[in-house]
């Protein structure tokens, strides 16, 4: 038994040895070792190695003759592949002479692509640049022939367009640098001739003056001899007036006078021919230099400097006006210096409040306030009142107010037209505390959720957000050094900040929930993105209370309109879903090819329309979509749950008015039983959609209810249940209690017309006699019945 044994265990070490790895035989030959029978064991080894050889030499010789015939048929191949070598080596010399003249083809051809890239290039460059150039130069052309006006406009284009268009170029920047200096010797210059103008007016007023008494002289003089010479002196004004309009007199043509020459504004009029005649005042002066100063400021946008230049002016005469006052003793009193401050503050507030009014940047308006502040500041020092100009800054609020809600119209424009709305994606940590930083989430579930995950709103969520908050602070800027309590600095930033929300964010989601070009998706991400602004309305409460220190719960604090702007948009963003979406069925509806005339089908199942299959195929993808239903790969955010289940009801009610419109549309005159199976056939594939479930949240079969009143009026047809119809009117629990008897009976009389029609082939058909007999007994029944129930 035991040399059984034995002899089984080296039989099991040999098997071992034979399909094992080399690497893992050591254990195997250890347990012969450790054994009593290795010479036994050696003896069986030998044994199963001679067999190995015996069976490696049969197989030697059965393979010997094709290995003889593989090392013939390879000497062979040797010889033909030192031939197929030589031929190699041969055509690869050739193919490399060839490919260099090639390579040295195509390296002079990528020298003329890119000379030829260079040359379009320049001309582009070129086309930007020489419009530039060609303005530079009618520019300093206009400056040289003094011709400030146009000289304006061509700055205006330079900058604002021309030099945009031309590029980063040096010349360019010189360009850009050398315009506001222009501007200035534009600005100088206009002024210095109106400066001129104004002293040689003044030095030679009493010429002006002996002219105009003259003249009136004249006038008296003509009064009393009209009737004498009324031809000879009307003549000679008349003459004197053309000469007036064509822009002097002959004189002025033939070279100009000594006061021209001398004087700026002043023409000689002497007349040697006619020394009778008397030229009118205005004949003697050329107001060319103020309208030409009144144009170029009105061109020319006011800038601080001007400002800043005015109010140091002022300040610095009633300065020295309150030392005289101070120091002297009956050269000037008190009562003189405050009523000429009155006059002048009186002024003042008009000219700034005119001035300001053409301002639209509000960096500007917050500059010139704060330089009105140190203005009144100063003056208040020497004792002077200042209580108009505060007020005049209070009125100032209300234009800087308007200013800052049309560049915030702009900025809301743009964040929404560049918004992708698709929930952010968010890849580490750092960026989740990114935007949580800039927007008050707060979602303990999304928290937990690992990286990568998304944020369930846009881009423009903490963008808008933002935006508002740096409103508040434009708004705050305004208000501080006004000597104003912080409760008034609370009402006027929560007023302006409620205008901001009603008026141009609540404009800005309208305008972009109604565009032409935008989608469900986007229309989906506008209801996510206004919910989570709606929600944050309560962190802008906080931050005006924090940086005004009022608290919110103040008795007469204003409250953020906020939550109601945000809802509204909401609100239109869904009633926006409900019409895209119903237009979206109107556009498969209208395939629709229903043969009215149809006869009755045969026994086999009537399949639906193509156009309704491919209806229902898009609500089905739309809604799995909207909802995230299992199986879904979705990208956007989900519809939220009310408002998926009114768009889906919504749409089913759409499909069934739009089909029973079609029954009952005034161009179908003729109506089949056959056509009504084919529309029953179709509401079957409906009823079978909203079985389904395509949004979650319908309490049992609430959906079909949609196609209920469509369901009844067929099946009273297909199945010609009159008796039951008539007999159970106006029953709560009447089969056909949503079929309308109206509508019955236009679809009867549409059935009758069709019977009507075919009636020369009917006479021949009892059937058909009978069933037009059926057709008149229930029309009559129906009129009947509507008389009674009207």
């Amino acid at each position: 038994m035991a040399s059984v044994e034995t002899a089984a265990e080296h039989e099991r070490i040999l098997r071992e040895i034979e399909s094992t790895d080399t690497n893992c035989i050591g254990p195997t030959l250890r347990s012969v070792y450790d054994g009593q029978e290795h010479g036994l064991f050696m003896e069986k080894l030998d044994v199963r190695i001679r067999n190995h050889d015996r069976e490696i030499e049969k197989m030697c010789n059965h393979h010997f003759q094709g290995f003889v015939d593989s090392i013939t048929e390879l000497l062979k191949v040797r010889g033909e592949a030192q031939k197929l070598k030589s031929q190699v080596t041969e055509t690869n010399k050739c193919l490399q002479d060839d490919g260099k003249e090639l390579i040295s083809s195509m390296e002079e051809l990528k020298q003329c692509r890119v000379q030829q890239r260079n040359i379009a290039t320049t001309i582009d460059k070129l086309t930007h640049c020489l419009p530039v150039l060609e303005m530079y130069s009618r520019l300093q052309e206009q400056m040289k022939a003094k011709r400030y006006y146009p000289a304006l406009r061509t700055l205006e284009q330079l900058e604002q367009t021309c030099l945009p268009r031309a590029g980063k170029y040096r010349f360019c920047s010189i360009m850009a640098e050398n315009i506001p200096k222009l501007r200035t010797q534009i600005r100088d210059t206009a002024m210095t001739q109106l400066r001129d103008f104004l002293e040689s007016i003044r030095k030679h007023s009493d010429k002006i003056g002996e002219t105009a008494i003259k003249q009136a002289q004249v006038q008296r003089s003509l009064d009393s001899s009209v009737s004498t010479q009324p031809r000879a002196l009307i003549g000679r004004r008349s003459r004197r007036e053309a000469q007036a309009v064509t822009g002097g007199t002959e004189s002025d043509a033939h070279g100009g006078s000594p006061f021209s020459e001398q004087d700026s504004g002043i023409l000689d009029v002497e007349d040697e021919e006619d020394e009778d005649e008397v030229p009118g005042a205005q004949d003697l002066v050329d107001f060319s230099p103020v309208y030409r100063c009144l144009h170029i400021y009105t061109v020319l946008h006011e800038t601080l400097e001007g400002y800043r230049r005015y109010f140091n002016q002022i300040v610095g005469f009633f300065v020295v006006e309150d030392h005289v006052l101070h120091t002297t003793q009956g050269l000037v009193n008190r009562a003189y210096v405050e009523e000429l401050w009155e006059l002048a503050l009186s002024k003042i507030v008009a000219a700034l409040r005119t001035h300001s009014s053409y301002c639209d940047d509000p960096d500007l308006v917050l500059d010139l306030k704060n330089l009105i502040v140190l203005f009144a500041d100063t003056l208040q020092g020497y004792g002077f009142p200042v209580s108009q100009l505060f007020d005049m800054l209070l009125e100032m609020r209300e234009q800087y107010g308007e200013i800052l809600l049309k560049r915030w119209n702009i900025t809301f424009r743009q964040v929404l037209d560049q918004d992708n709305y698709s929930p952010i994606p968010v890849l580490t940590e750092e960026e989740y505390r990114h935007y949580t930083s800039q927007f008050p989430l707060q979602d303990p579930e999304l928290e937990k959720l690992p990286f990568p995950k998304k944020l369930p709103f846009s881009e423009f969520v903490p963008k808008v957000y933002n935006q508002i908050k740096e409103f508040i602070y434009a708004c705050l800027k305004y208000s501080e050094d006004l000597h104003l309590s912080s409760t008034e600095v609370d009402d006027m930033i929560r007023k302006s900040t409620n205008l901001l929300l009603t008026r141009t964010l609540s404009h800005c989601l309208q305008y972009t929930i109604k565009k032409k070009n935008v989608g469900l998706v986007e229309l989906v991400q506008v209801i996510i993105n206004t919910t989570h602004l709606e929600q944050s309305c309560h962190f802008l409460e906080e931050f005006i209370s924090n940086i005004t220190n009022v608290p919110p719960d103040t008795v007469n604090a204003a409250k953020l309109y906020g939550t109601s702007t945000f809802k509204d948009a909401r609100h239109a963003a869904e009633a926006q879903i409900y019409t895209s979406l119903n237009a979206k069925i109107d556009q498969f509806l209208q395939l629709a090819d229903y043969d009215w005339q149809a006869s009755v089908p045969g026994a086999g199942t009537l399949m639906a329309s193509d156009y309704l299959i491919d209806l229902i195929a898009f609500l089905k993808s739309t809604f799995a979509v909207f909802t995230n239903l299992p199986g879904t790969a979705v990208e956007h955010a989900t519809l939220p749950g009310k408002v998926a289940q009114t768009a889906c009801m919504s749409a089913c009610k759409h499909i069934s008015t739009s089909l029973m419109q079609l029954l009952l549309d005034p161009e179908v005159r003729q109506l089949s039983i056959g056509a009504l199976h084919q529309l029953s056939a179709d509401i079957n594939e409906c009823e079978s959609f909203a079985r389904a479930g395509p949004v979650a949240g319908f309490q049992g079969d609430t959906l079909l209810l949609a196609f209920s009143d469509l369901r009844q009026l067929l099946d009273l047809f297909t199945q010609w249940d009159w008796s039951t119809y008539l007999a159970d009117y106006g029953k709560a629990t009447c089969k056909y209690l949503r079929v309308n008897p109206q509508t019955a009976l236009a679809l009867l009389e549409k059935m009758k017309e069709m019977s009507r029609k075919n009636n020369v082939f009917a006479q021949f058909r009892k059937t058909d006699r009978e069933r037009q007999k059926l057709i008149d007994t229930v029309i009559k029944q129906l009129r009947n019945l509507i008389s009674q129930h009207t």
